[in-house]
């Protein structure tokens, strides 16, 4: 298990570092595919991937990308209250076939995977944005891995047994101040190509931080949605990893964080 899941790693870095750096048309078309599967996943937990209301929310989540995309964030607002009323027409038409809570994981589905996501491509078009959106990474998969290394050596106090048997609070701690210290580390290395920030060890470091707080409950929060559906992992897509979403979690919350903090600082 451990080669599987270390190939799968090796492979999903390579596709992740090949589409960040190259950006543009490349990335929106990863994440809009990463968004598309996600949502496909998240759906079929209650059985509505191939229904109705799920083809709604794909068709919602590619014009959503396609605006940000064109620029066009001004008709978001239009867009979702259209694909409210779209939901609710299927919903009334189709009665008694979906539950209201059919129509609300739609809904919400739109906005927990393809919203979100929608940040790490904005984080790359911003100014510096070939750097910062690393940062999503550090916030994310960086704190993870420290998370995992401090929890295995002296992890010793469960603060979600229940949730997420392994988590520790030594754990979590670790992983902040091991994205604070990569995100330093890491302006450190490239503070001379950084234009935007004036002090970019400090900001960074700040950004890391504050991501990494935000990945480990988005971890939380997807291992609550999963474990209320009674099942282990998403999907299998990434041997080793399971689904998308299984992989994704952490990125989904820490790329709109790094995009606010990123337009702050």
């Amino acid at each position: 298990m451990f080669w599987v899941r270390f190939r799968s790693s090796v492979i999903l870095m390579i596709v992740a570092v090949t589409a960040l750096i190259l950006g543009g048309n490349i990335l929106f078309a990863a994440v809009l595919a990463i968004s598309l599967i996600g949502m496909m996943e998240l759906y079929r937990t209650l059985k509505l991937n191939k229904s109705i209301l799920g083809i709604l929310g794909y068709i919602a989540a590619v014009v959503f990308d396609v605006l940000v995309l064109l620029r066009l964030e001004t008709y978001h607002i239009p867009l979702i209250i259209a694909f409210l009323l779209f939901l609710m027409l299927a919903y009334v038409f189709s009665y008694p076939k979906y539950r209201m809570e059919d129509v609300a994981v739609i809904f919400f589905g739109l906005f927990y995977v393809a919203v979100m996501l929608s940040f790490v491509y904005r984080v790359r078009m911003l100014e510096d944005g070939i750097l910062l959106v690393w940062l999503i990474i550090i916030g994310a998969w960086g704190s993870d891995t420290c998370a995992y290394c401090v929890g295995m050596l002296i992890g010793k106090h469960k603060i979600f047994p229940e949730l997420s048997p392994k988590k520790s609070l030594e754990g979590c701690i670790g992983g902040v101040f091991g994205a604070v210290l990569l995100g330093f580390l890491f302006a450190g290395i490239f503070k001379d190509r950084i234009e935007v920030v004036q002090n970019p060890q400090i900001a960074y470091g700040i950004i890391c931080g504050a991501s990494s707080i935000i990945s480990q409950l988005g971890d939380l929060a997807a291992s609550a949605i999963k474990r209320n559906n009674n099942i282990k992992d998403y999907g299998t897509l990434i041997p080793g990893h399971g689904g998308i979403l299984d992989r994704f979690d952490s990125i989904i919350f820490v790329a709109p964080v790094v995009y606010l903090l990123s337009s702050i600082l």
